[in-house]
């Protein structure tokens, strides 16, 4: 039964907003550092920093820096890194082999932050397009340039287990192939990955937000036609939930919807219909236009980053992957 609201004046919301106390002890949702997840993105070379033009404030990192950025991050208590490889283009291939190579940019990332800052969960992306020469998350096929699902699964398994081996905490696949949740929890379990996490991309949208991370990770020259056959329709909301319910079905720990604030509806019914751990991706399009209006000035930056993320609470998120991390952190620290 729907509470009944005293008519005004018994009633008078102001009365809980007038002062800050009050304000605090009303709220209903709040943005903590454990709601934190920084992915950050790699490049070959030692003492790299390089700044992506598209997403202004962030770089790509050599191994060594990124290990750094590691422990800065436990330092202020985010829970999670997540690693995305810039692959030197000599290195991208038709059979995406570097993928699984257990000494690529990721697992050697992967295993030096495991070993210099072992509190910090790493999380590492399962999908093809760093590694594929025609940019897409899967096999292309050359008669029609569709992205077959089986034979990338299959893949997917061997990028995975070298992930596992390196010492990934959670695994993100990223691809939306079909089947994949499954295939992956299989291979895990048998090669006794027990505890290695599933936070499954159940709900990615074939968006136009993407485009300053397919510059970070050197995708955006490469890909050929789009991802509409993998990805999902914008217009499309119940297929989410289906989705969602077959990955946690398969052996997902954790599920996500991206991108993130135009998906905010999606969020609220994942976590309403399931219950599951819900995140979401606040992707580099949502990164780069609320850093490029702040340094515009046409907003305070700071304030509407801790908005932006707070908004994500509200839908019923449990944790969100933001390039924003550390700013966040540190600008809740300063609010305490």
């Amino acid at each position: 039964m729907q509470p009944v609201n005293a008519p005004y004046p018994a009633a008078r919301f102001r009365r809980a907003r007038a002062r800050a106390a009050t304000r605090a002890l009303t709220r209903q949702h709040s943005l903590t550092v454990d709601d934190l997840i920084w992915p950050v993105f790699l490049r070959d070379g030692e003492g790299v920093e390089e700044e992506i033009p598209s997403m202004p404030g962030v770089h790509r990192l050599s191994v060594d820096r990124v290990v750094e950025a590691a422990r800065r991050a436990a330092d202020l208590g985010i829970p999670a890194i997540c690693l995305f490889p810039y692959t030197d283009p000599a290195k991208k291939t038709k059979d995406c082999a570097e993928a699984w190579n257990p000494d690529n940019l990721s697992n050697t990332a992967t295993r030096a932050i495991k070993a210099e800052v072992p509190e910090i969960a790493v999380m590492t992306d399962v999908a093809l397009d760093p590694y594929n020469i025609d940019g897409h998350d899967g096999f292309v096929r050359e008669s029609d340039g569709y992205v077959v699902n089986d034979a990338t699964v299959e893949a997917l398994v061997k990028q995975a287990l070298a992930q596992a081996e390196a010492g990934a905490d959670i695994i993100g696949p990223s691809d939306m192939m079909d089947g994949r949740i499954g295939a992956l929890r299989d291979a895990l379990e048998a090669q006794g990955h027990t505890n290695v996490m599933l936070l499954s991309y159940a709900a990615k949208y074939a968006s136009a937000f993407y485009g300053p991370f397919r510059d970070a990770v050197g995708a955006s020259g490469a890909l050929k036609g789009d991802k509409k056959t993998y990805q999902m329709d914008p217009g499309n909301s119940d297929e989410a939930l289906r989705l969602v319910a077959r990955d946690l079905s398969e052996g997902a720990d954790m599920v996500m919807v991206k991108p993130g604030m135009p998906y905010l509806d999606i969020c609220r019914r994942v976590k309403d219909a399931f219950g599951a751990p819900t995140y979401a991706y606040q992707v580099s399009g949502e990164y780069a236009m609320i850093e490029g209006a702040a340094r515009a000035g046409r907003i305070d930056g700071d304030k509407a980053m801790l908005e932006s993320l707070l908004s994500f609470k509200r839908a019923g998120c449990d944790g969100i992957l933001t390039y924003f991390a550390p700013r966040a952190a540190q600008a809740l620290q300063k609010a305490q």
